[in-house]
């Protein structure tokens, strides 16, 4: 399968979800969609990064914007996560990697000195036809909300 790229309709996917639900791309046209790949449930940055879009979902929905979390994570994970937090959006496991090669996002990381293959945080703008508007790679948390934020209110 082919990497996505800006300007060009993003492949269709499904991808089982938090709430008993299977996500397909094909269901959201008509929405903008942010998809946010972060490494792992219940982590700090992961949990403060989801923290954000959920005190922010008011401002998504009033650009007609669906906010989807993605890891490798099993769903029991992401169900546990998505309660304790509250998030308002839901979570995708991706525990074969199909979207996470798709996206491009799997990166060699060096964790304790060891290298290891993990996602790297990142954030993809997919407008209502379905085609990537934006990427955001090597995502720091603090402010990226705004940022997407800044970037719906401008188009």
């Amino acid at each position: 399968m082919n990497k996505v790229s800006i300007g060009k309709k993003v492949p269709a996917f499904t991808l089982p979800a938090t709430g008993d639900k299977t996500i397909k791309l094909s269901a959201l046209k008509g929405k903008n969609i942010v998809l946010y790949f972060y490494p792992k449930d219940s982590t700090p940055g992961c949990t403060i990064e989801g923290q954000n879009f959920r005190d922010n979902i008011g401002k998504f929905n009033a650009h007609n914007t669906i906010i989807l979390g993605i890891s490798r994570d099993k769903l029991s994970s992401h169900e546990k996560f998505k309660q304790q937090q509250c998030f308002p959006f839901d979570l995708l496991s991706d525990e074969d990697e199909t979207l996470c090669n798709l996206f491009d996002v799997i990166k060699e990381k060096n964790m304790y000195g060891k290298k290891i293959l993990g996602i790297e945080r990142s954030t993809f703008l997919i407008d209502e036809k379905g085609v990537l508007y934006k990427e955001w790679r090597k995502v720091k948390v603090k402010n990226h909300v705004n940022e997407i934020l800044e970037t719906l209110e401008r188009r």
